[in-house]
Parts: C-alpha cells; sequence; structure tokens
C-alpha cells in the first residue's frame, strides 16, 4: 500500500503556481503593475562608497578571445562576470532587489526575520543585505550544496538549516517545506521566495540587460544564460526581446532538470542526478518566462566541469561550475554566428564556492570526472578482488539494537541494508548509528533505517579497483552492485548488492600486490 504524502505548513505557497504577470513583447510599460527602477549607475569620480551594497550591478564584461580561438569561433565571445558582485554571484542582484522591494511595500520591518530556501547564492545576497541593513537570517539549503556556501552563509550572521537534497520541493522535508513550517513559528518572519517574487526577474529587466545593452553598444546577436528559478533568463530575455528583438536568447539547463523546452529535452529516469549547483529544478519555478528563450542545451556535468576549469586555467576568470555549463553552450551555439558579432555569456558564480569540488582533483576523481595521470598495473583489476561476497546484511526491518549486535559480530564499522531483492535500501555505520543514539534520535528498538547513511558510492562488478581507489580516498566503503533477474515474477532486472568493500580492503589488496 502506498504511503500517504505528508501535507505541507498551513500558509503554503508553491513556488510553481501559475504566474498572474502579464508582460507581453509589445505592451507599454506604463500597463506594468511593477515598479521599474533606472539603471543603477556607478558613482563617478567617488573613490567611497557608504556601504558594500553599491557593489551589486554593474558587473564587467570581459572578452573569451583565446577560448573563442581554441573552439574556431568566428565572432565575438564576450563573458558577463556576475562574481564581480559583492557577495559574489548573479543571486547578489535580487537579493537586493527583493529586500528593498519587501521594504518599500512596508512588508519588511526593523527586527524582521528573512527566510529563503535556496540552493545557496540567493541565500548569500540575501545573508549580505541583512546583514549591512541589520535583520535576522534564516537559509534553508539542500545537503548536496558546497560546505564553502554553509560557511559563508555563517560568517554573514545567517542561521543555515540543511535538508535532505533528495527531498521533493512539495514535501516538508524539503528546503521550501522547512522554511514555511519556519514562518509559521516565527513571529515577524517573511519568506521573500526568489521562485515568485517578481524582483527576481525585475532585477534583470532594469539592471543586467540593461548594462549588457549599453556595453555591447546596443549591438549583440546571442545571448546565453543557465536556468535555475529562471529569473535571470526571463528577465534578460524580456528586456532583449524588447530593445533588440533580433537577439537570439538561449537557455542551458543540467541534464537531469526539467526546466528546458520542448519536454522531451527532459528525459527522466536513472542517471540524471546531477552535480552541478545553482541550476536545474524539479518544477518550473513562478517567474520563469520559458516563451523568450529560442533555444535550449542540456548540458553535462563532465563537459561542465571540463569547461569551468578551461575557463579558469585559459582565461584567468574565477568563476564558478554553472559558468563551465554556460560555456559549453556557448561554444555550440556560438558556431552559427560570424565574424563582427556577439555572443555574451552569463557566468553566474565564483570558484569561493567550489574550493573542494570541481577544482579539486581529488573530488573530480572520486566523482569519475577525470583520471589520474598515470595509471598503477592493477588500476583495471576488477573490484570483485577486494573483500568478499556479501554474507553479513541487515533487512529494512531490522532494528538499531540488531545492528548494533551484527556489527560487533562482524567485526565491522558498516553493514548494508538491503530488501527482500537484494536491492540496496541504504547503509548502517557504526559512527552514525552511535552519533544517533547518543543524540537520542533514535533508540534500540527503531527501525535500523532510521539510522542508516544515505549518501554512498556504488559501483558495478566490472568497475577497476582503480575507480574505486578514487571513491575510498574520501570515503571510508562502496557498495558493489550486480544485476540479477527480479525475483517478483516480473522481466524486470534488479541491482542487488554483491559487496560492500573497504578502505581496509583495499590496503590488503595493495599489500600483496607489493
Amino acid at each position: 500500500m502506498a504511503a500517504t504524502k505528508k501535507s505541507m505548513p498551513e500558509g503554503y505557497i508553491p513556488p510553481n503556481v501559475t504566474p498572474k504577470c502579464t508582460w507581453a513583447l509589445g505592451k507599454s510599460q506604463s500597463e506594468s503593475p511593477h515598479q521599474n527602477l533606472p539603471r543603477h549607475e556607478p558613482k563617478v569620480g567617488s573613490s567611497i562608497m557608504p556601504t558594500v551594497l553599491e557593489m551589486v550591478g554593474n558587473t564587467p564584461l570581459v572578452r573569451l578571445d583565446k577560448i573563442a580561438k581554441m573552439e574556431g569561433l568566428e565572432c565575438e565571445l564576450l563573458a558577463k562576470c556576475e562574481f564581480f558582485n559583492a557577495g559574489g554571484s548573479v543571486k547578489d542582484r535580487i537579493g537586493h532587489r527583493m529586500i528593498e522591494e519587501a521594504e518599500r511595500d512596508g512588508i519588511l520591518k526593523p527586527g524582521d526575520t528573512v527566510i529563503e530556501p535556496t540552493s545557496g547564492n540567493t541565500g548569500v545576497g540575501l545573508a549580505l543585505v541583512s546583514a549591512v541593513k541589520g535583520y535576522k537570517c534564516i537559509i534553508c539549503i539542500p545537503e548536496k550544496m558546497s560546505n564553502e556556501k554553509i560557511s559563508v552563509l555563517k560568517a554573514l550572521g545567517a542561521e543555515v538549516i540543511r535538508t535532505p537534497t533528495e527531498a521533493a520541493f512539495d514535501t516538508p522535508e524539503s528546503h521550501v517545506g522547512v522554511s514555511w513550517k519556519l514562518k509559521n513559528e516565527i513571529p515577524n518572519s517573511h519568506i521573500l521566495d526568489q521562485y515568485r517574487n517578481p524582483g527576481n526577474p525585475l532585477a534583470h529587466y532594469d539592471g543586467t540587460a540593461e548594462e549588457i545593452i549599453a556595453q555591447c553598444g546596443g549591438k549583440l546577436d546571442m545571448i546565453i544564460a543557465g536556468a535555475g528559478t529562471g529569473g535571470t533568463v526571463a528577465g534578460i530575455g524580456r528586456k532583449i526581446k524588447e530593445k533588440l528583438p533580433n537577439v537570439k536568447v538561449v537557455g542551458v539547463d543540467p541534464e537531469g532538470s526539467i526546466l528546458a523546452y520542448p519536454d522531451e529535452l527532459n528525459v527522466p529516469g536513472e542517471g540524471t542526478a546531477y552535480q552541478v549547483e545553482g541550476i536545474g529544478y524539479d518544477f518550473i519555478p513562478t517567474v520563469f518566462d520559458r516563451s523568450v528563450v529560442d533555444e535550449w542545451y542540456k548540458s553535462g556535468d563532465q563537459e561542465t566541469f571540463d569547461y569551468a576549469r578551461k575557463l579558469i586555467r585559459v582565461e584567468g576568470l574565477l568563476a564558478g561550475g554553472s559558468s563551465g555549463s554556460a560555456l559549453s553552450v556557448a561554444v555550440k551555439a556560438a558556431r552559427s554566428l560570424k565574424a563582427g558579432q556577439k555572443c555574451v555569456v552569463i557566468l553566474p558564480d565564483s570558484i569561493r564556492n567550489y574550493l573542494t569540488k570541481f577544482v579539486d582533483d581529488r573530488w573530480m576523481q572520486y566523482n569519475g570526472f577525470m583520471d589520474p595521470s598515470s595509471k598503477p598495473s592493477w588500476w583495471d583489476v576488477p573490484v570483485t578482488s577486494l573483500g568478499e561476497p556479501l554474507s553479513n546484511k541487515l533487512s529494512p526491518q531490522s532494528t538499531c539494537s540488531e545492528a548494533v549486535a551484527a556489527l560487533k559480530a562482524g567485526s565491522t564499522s558498516q553493514l548494508p541494508i538491503v530488501d527482500s531483492e537484494g536491492r540496496a535500501a541504504g547503509v548502517v555505520s557504526i559512527s552514525e548509528l552511535t552519533s544517533k543514539l547518543v543524540s537520542g534520535a533514535v533508540s534500540g528498538g527503531d527501525p535500523v533505517t532510521k539510522a542508516k547513511v544515505n549518501k554512498y558510492k556504488t559501483v558495478d562488478v566490472g568497475t577497476g579497483i582503480g575507480r574505486v581507489s578514487q571513491i575510498l580516498e574520501l570515503d571510508s566503503f562502496a557498495l558493489v552492485t550486480t544485476t540479477k533477474k527480479c525475483t517478483d515474477g516480473t522481466d524486470k532486472s534488479c541491482e542487488v548488492v554483491e559487496r560492500l568493500v573497504t578502505s581496509i580492503d583495499l590496503a590488503a589488496f595493495l599489500c600483496k600486490q607489493n
């Protein structure tokens, strides 16, 4: 029997409600219900700024001549370097705009609390503005996001609450659901909600797009932007369509996300989780206007991180991972342009957020995006040469007490939890289990699934030990699976756990080799 879906907190408004925006190409701005602000001009002749908020916007446009030449492009390839914003990303613009709109509308008052579900950069923008203006700030962010973002948020005085990456946006456990729960519990708190807030696309309609048009002297042929909330591409796209209708707007969406159009581009199923942060979603945000995008490209993690590293190494631009997504698409889409034409690519954030991720060779190797420059003789030896086939295991019905007994009897630190077919349902580790027993999060009689580890690597039996060694540099174990026919009477195949390998197994193997 299917489990009943938990209800969302009282007052919850979905981040993908049907938009009420009345914008249409050719419609007069006088008919808009929004206040359009003039482009913020830097204070010329003054070397002292009143606050760091003066450093939001007016980011540089930089030529990527070396990459354009390497890729054989004829056009002028230009990068809008949004990591020069005060908080290091394009999201500083919307953090600033949404807070000032809320102040103008009388929603935010001194002493109030700003709450926001975010993948990180919007949180940093809001936390930065809140720090300057004196608001309390709480950021709800999925566990997937980098620790660097968490450190920056905490340094800015924000309270950070991490939520399960796998939680769907419309569940109470998600970063969206937790934000609404907190709003109901904390007096004078407000969710500015980047997914629905018109200040999101307006920041780019009034600011980013106008800057690009001015920097290009009104001559532009293509613009390329990644989509997360969709506010950047919607705001820029609308203004570009109004002022330069012949410009082609290209959207970038990671494989595994559903933002691209037509929907056939978004292939569902296995293997669609993506490592790149800040772009892509499992729903269509309210602020996202897909009608202004002329063509969509999907980007994969491998090309994303390869191009992000190339951007840093070749052009000296300390940009983040999603900048690689945009650049990987730019070098394809811009092949249709000729000499004298201009292509602008939006680089959303900086290297700061990813020093322990794609910038780090070990992380790249751990996630299978990079091989070492030289491989030892045992590199391709099958992983089945490590450890022994699975003999000790737990079921989802096992209790925490039974798990402790099994771990003790097997003199091991981890055991897989498998269902009746032998498929992985998690892993229990003695460190995680002990921590939860000490904190009171679980008791001996609770199902072991309440204390399981959800984040771990799985490899096929044909995987080489070299690949597994990269995983074991950062993790203490990995699950090895094999494909077998399910026993439920269907023709389906099941990925069943064949063994669990650890750093000790690898060390024992290498000692024998030596």
